[in-house]
């Protein structure tokens, strides 16, 4: 491969999970030619490591955040309607024990709450006494049941989100995108950036230019931004999250269930795929945070809190599909507040330099605000007029195979389609993001019937 010719955009971005993928889409919709970057693949990191939830945060009442809560409500109500084939509706079942914190009246009070913030577009919820939630959650402990609240949420594939806003903003002409790219060197030049980039799989290295650059790098920021001569004080409180993909016979329930730990932790336990999703721990982050990995003592914590509340299933590692583990970047806030689960989940947006901007924080449903609140300052900066409601509109490009519902059987061809439309680099790429497998790849020789050996000549890079 030759030497690249020096490109230059509006913005370049750099960090390409569910933040770097909507702003790239609200810029281009809105007339800015944008290159997004990222070190490994696009939505690989924090934003496919979620809970897999478009959810107002129903735990976030208690911190009294309604507009947080409000925003996120409104947020997962239009995603439902935008992108029904990629996330869906379901009832949640809240569990009240005689030991729990929260009287009966109370949990009403709040999922009445949390309805009214949703302009009551959330399906109503429900109080439901101690039998008729047994019926519903057979697998829960009876002892001091009280009985459960139902509300609802939605069940999101998120790494298919981020993907489908990328591929929606790369149909607008002159933007584009780079995945195992690595930006090495920044340098400030008088109205601009010039960006040093890498291609972490030949070893190339080329320049662009930009009037603004974007961090969008999640928990990496603290880090990567004094590498690149970045003006930066460490703005993070990193948060390590894991969860678990359990065999679908392990609980019997017909929803989503939300348990609230001795420790005051929430985890979900959430029938999808053909599994069920438990999750997640919020400890502190004490390794390497790029491709993390969930640790013995984290799966062993969230088995017991499955084993107390459902004594009677045979829950143990056996039970255990996979396994995978994330890192939120919760931003600082004034307070010495060291409790992670009560870190507030607002994002907050810095300008470095004159065209510099990095954003930090936030809830994953909430993305579009987020990114919205940094196109409209950098939109009209560029000389262009900000729309604020082309964001709104569907998306245009979906992934070949679905998430939820029936699958196609996978061909070749259907393999082949994938790798050249949704930006496929590695054998990873394809397993976990493009066709939402769930399985350990561990001494993996097929993928849905088809042999590697017929898969591996199709990753060109």
């Amino acid at each position: 491969m030759g030497k690249q010719t020096m490109k230059h955009y509006d913005v370049i971005i750099v960090g390409g999970g569910i933040n770097g993928c909507g702003l790239l889409r609200d810029l281009a919709l809105n007339g800015a030619k944008t290159l997004l970057i990222d070190k490994g693949d696009f939505s690989s990191q924090t934003s496919q490591g979620s809970s897999k939830m478009l959810h107002g945060g129903i735990r976030y009442l208690e911190n009294l955040d309604f507009g947080l809560v409000k925003e996120a409500l409104e947020e997962k109500n239009l995603w439902l309607r935008l992108t029904p084939h990629l996330c869906f509706e379901r009832e949640f079942y809240l569990p009240l024990y005689r030991y729990s914190k929260h009287a009966p009246w109370m949990l009403q009070f709040g999922l009445y709450l949390y309805d009214f913030l949703s302009h009551f577009q959330n399906k109503p919820h429900a109080w439901l006494g101690a039998e008729d939630a047994l019926k519903k959650m057979p697998s829960l402990d009876s002892k001091g049941l009280k009985g459960a609240g139902k509300y609802f949420d939605g069940i999101v594939d998120d790494a298919k989100l981020a993907l489908e806003c990328l591929y929606d903003g790369l149909i607008e002409e002159g933007n584009e995108a780079l995945s195992y790219h690595e930006v090495i060197k920044t340098t400030q030049l008088q109205n601009g950036y010039q960006v040093d980039i890498k291609d972490l799989f030949t070893g190339e290295i080329f320049s662009n230019t930009c009037e603004f650059l974007v961090f969008t790098t999640g928990p990496f920021t603290d880090t990567l931004l004094p590498k690149l001569n970045i003006p930066w004080t460490p703005q993070l409180v990193p948060s390590k999250g894991i969860h678990l993909w359990l065999k679908p016979d392990t609980i019997k329930t017909e929803g989503s269930i939300v348990l609230t730990t001795k420790d005051n932790r929430v985890v979900f336990v959430i029938p999808q795929r053909d599994s069920i999703l438990v999750g997640t721990t919020e400890t502190q982050v004490c390794e390497e945070i790029f491709n993390i990995q969930a640790q013995e003592k984290e799966i062993t914590y969230l088995l017991n809190v499955l084993q107390q509340y459902f004594p009677h299933a045979s829950i143990n590692r056996d039970s255990i599909i996979s396994t995978f583990a994330a890192v939120r970047p919760l931003a600082k806030e004034e307070s010495s507040n060291q409790n992670l689960g009560k870190v507030s989940r607002h994002h907050k947006i810095y300008r470095p330099t004159s065209h510099t901007y990095v954003m930090i924080g936030g809830k994953y449903t909430t993305f579009r605000r987020m990114t919205q609140e940094l196109a409209q300052e950098i939109v009209p900066r560029l000389g262009l007029r900000y729309k604020p409601n082309l964001t709104l509109n569907p998306l245009r490009q979906h992934s070949v195979m679905p998430t939820f519902g029936k699958k196609p059987e996978l061909s070749l061809e259907m393999v082949k389609k994938i790798i050249t439309t949704e930006r496929v680099k590695t054998m990873e790429d394809l397993i976990r993001r493009r066709l939402s497998m769930i399985e350990s790849t561990e001494g993996l020789d097929t993928i849905m019937g088809i042999p590697l050996e017929d898969i591996k000549p199709l990753l060109k890079r």
